[in-house]
């Protein structure tokens, strides 16, 4: 499923499950004006296809991961898709992109602390081969962490959003 194919019954569902991963599929339905099946259905979907992941968050502090940082990484001229492969497999690595700019990589990553980071900097990331240079930041306070992509305000309880029929009524 591509992007195009996410509908606003689609989307309506999914931005009510960022807010509230465990919100019931009859209180969406009922939010929605559509049948708890429709719900169901379009969440298993999206969930089978790849686009829908609902998980825990936990704050990592809490889980004893208290060494937080982003590392910005230079990779040797056509090594970026090794090197992020290889990162990619290293748990205390938990979000990693593709950057433009002075760095090729940004990888944030979470160990227990500052040993823990030394290690994982000297002993996995920097030995990494095609990693020519890497520079830290330490995040040294969290303002915002939101997995919430597309919504700024969570949907208006008790508010029947206006979804127009055709896009659901095969469903029902």
């Amino acid at each position: 499923m591509d992007t195009e194919r996410i509908d606003e019954t689609d989307q309506a569902i999914i931005t009510r499950l960022q807010y509230d991963g465990r919100m019931p599929f009859s209180k969406i339905a009922s939010e929605l004006g559509i049948s708890e099946g429709t719900v169901r259905r379009r969440v298993k979907q999206l969930t089978d296809d790849g686009v829908l992941q609902i998980v825990a968050v936990v704050e990592p502090q809490h889980l004893g991961w208290s060494a937080a940082g982003m590392i910005g990484v230079t990779v040797q001229a056509g090594q970026v898709d090794a090197v992020a492969q290889q990162l990619t497999q290293f748990p205390e690595v938990s979000y990693l992109f593709m950057a433009s700019g002075e760095f090729d990589l940004f990888a944030e990553v979470f160990c227990s602390d500052g040993g823990h980071f030394v290690s994982f900097l000297n002993e996995k990331l920097q030995q990494v081969p095609g990693v020519e240079r890497t520079q830290t930041f330490m995040i040294l306070k969290m303002y915002k962490l939101s997995y919430r992509w597309g919504e700024s305000e969570p949907p208006r309880v008790g508010h029947t959003a206006h979804i127009s029929l055709e896009n659901h009524e095969a469903d029902q």
